[in-house]
């Protein structure tokens, strides 16, 4: 089968998660022996950052390390149907991330609308099904056969907006031919923590669980991360701990190995409006085989009881 999938980015995974679900599901299509055409906008937002922060080095970081993957690049601002028309000839499934232009979405649907012989996911990994109720509303989703929401809770919220039974779960999972222990590994830390500071959505919570339990207990611990502005990077020179920076995706399961333990600290959203989504971290943790310690979460969909581990 031929598979083509429309993302924000499949090279960068800069403040942005889903990259490291759809590389793992590109790669397992592509053991299967179906052939997958990935294509994500020239200069978006991920990509363009991680250049900036890390330099064009890290893109060719990736290319070396996923040599089985690749994305082709489309004009962000359009005109869409020249990338649609070499997209879409042939496909036989369409897959459409929720961080795209609202445009592209639109476009997309109006082909499968005008006979389009593929079915047409729309995919959903994010919070904004509740924090943004709106900018979910603004897609145009009529002629999508079907939602993919990475949660039950997000699921719940399509079906009752008339999607029924083309509403469905798919919880994001690692890709453990990349996430998995690594044996023999020298220890140079306590603790680590990989995570985004983000938008004030766990400021309190990452104070609470994690800088100061850091602090009282004296521990040797390295934070990796993007988007820390100066009052946060202020508190994690306070709590002793060791600020790393961006950590490409692919490089944490060495760094897992490095450490004793690792922490889950979601969202505020994750834990009061969607509960039962972990972040995609969670799974990568537990395949490399690290002890992880969870701020009060209510794993109501039984996620981490599946996860591997070793």
């Amino acid at each position: 089968m031929r598979f083509v999938l429309f993302v924000h980015s499949l090279v960068s995974d800069w403040n942005h998660g889903n990259a490291h679900f759809l590389r793992g599901v590109v790669r397992d299509l592509q053991r299967r022996g179906h052939e997958v055409r990935v294509y994500e906008p020239a200069g978006g937002w991920s990509r363009g950052n991680l250049v900036a922060d890390a330099g064009p080095e890290a893109e060719q970081a990736f290319a070396a390390s996923f040599p089985d993957l690749t994305s082709r690049s489309y004009p962000a601002d359009g005109p869409f149907e020249p990338v649609l028309d070499e997209a879409l000839e042939g496909a036989d499934v369409v897959l459409v991330h929720e961080w795209n232009d609202k445009r592209l979405v639109s476009a997309i649907g109006r082909r499968r609308a005008a006979g389009g012989r593929f079915t047409l996911l729309f995919h959903d990994t994010h919070h904004r099904t509740v924090s943004e109720p709106d900018a979910i509303r603004a897609f145009d989703l009529d002629a999508y056969d079907g939602v993919l929401a990475f949660g039950d809770t997000v699921r719940a919220i399509y079906a009752t907006h008339g999607w029924g039974s083309r509403a469905h779960t798919w919880h994001e999972a690692a890709d453990t031919s990349v996430f998995r222990p690594r044996p023999g590994t020298e220890r140079r830390g306590d603790l680590v923590w990989i995570g985004n500071w983000g938008d004030d959505e766990r400021s309190e919570e990452l104070r609470r669980f994690l800088l100061d339990p850091v602090a009282r207990l004296g521990l040797a611990a390295t934070i990796h991360g993007v988007r820390y502005p100066e009052p946060a990077l202020e508190a994690v020179r306070r709590a002793g701990i060791r600020y790393g920076g961006y950590l490409p995706n692919h490089r944490a399961p060495e760094v897992f190995a490095a450490h004793a333990v690792t922490v889950h600290v979601p969202r505020r959203f994750y834990t009061t409006h969607l509960p039962g989504i972990p972040t995609i971290r969670v799974f990568e943790a537990l395949a490399c085989g690290i002890p992880l310690v969870s701020a009060p979460w209510r794993d109501s969909e039984g996620c981490s009881a599946s996860a591997p581990t070793s």
